[in-house]
């Protein structure tokens, strides 16, 4: 062991030579319509999780090195999906303007992460909070709808909806 390596990017470099080519196929298996260049980005990327995780990897504390990989990379696949969903409904959108009102490259970059960061507060929602936010803010419905919908009373849903804009709120830039 060199002086620059500390003894968790050790492990990391072992579980790496030992895992990488299996990780690879694993995910290229997953992701058969996506290429090899997806599963090599996204088997990076799990690599990148490990080597920055908070927690020191010891190679003795990890007994089965595929099984903690596969389960870092079910999380990192189903980001995945959901973020190209994202962007390919964003993509759906722009197709459907005429060509003159499209957004700048530039801007279009930005609506996208605002799109993706709006995205992951929506995740840390439970679930009935998040839906009922999103039928009050995209589908436009009135709240005793939702009330109905869900059916759950009417001071619930305007909880509801109340909590995911000040989750919205809560992740704005202070200026």
């Amino acid at each position: 062991m060199t002086a620059l390596e500390t003894p968790p990017r050790c492990a990391v470099t072992t579980l790496y030579i030992e895992n990488h080519a299996w990780l690879r196929s694993w995910l290229a298996y997953r992701l058969r319509s996506w290429g090899h260049g997806v599963a090599d980005d996204l088997a990076h990327d799990i690599f990148l999780r490990v080597l920055v995780s908070r927690e020191a990897v010891q190679p003795e504390a990890i007994r089965q090195p595929r099984a903690y990989l596969t389960r870092i990379a079910k999380c990192v696949l189903v980001s995945w999906r959901r973020r190209h969903s994202l962007e390919q409904a964003w993509l759906e959108a722009l197709a459907a303007l005429p060509p003159a009102a499209h957004p700048s490259p530039e801007l279009q970059s930005v609506i996208l992460e605002t799109l993706h960061e709006i995205d992951a507060v929506l995740d840390t929602l439970r679930p009935r909070v998040r839906q009922a936010f999103l039928l009050a803010t995209l589908d436009g419905m009135k709240q005793k709808d939702i009330a109905q919908a869900l059916n759950i009373a009417l001071p619930t849903v305007k909880k509801y909806i109340h909590e995911g804009y000040i989750a919205c709120l809560s992740q704005m830039p202070d200026e």
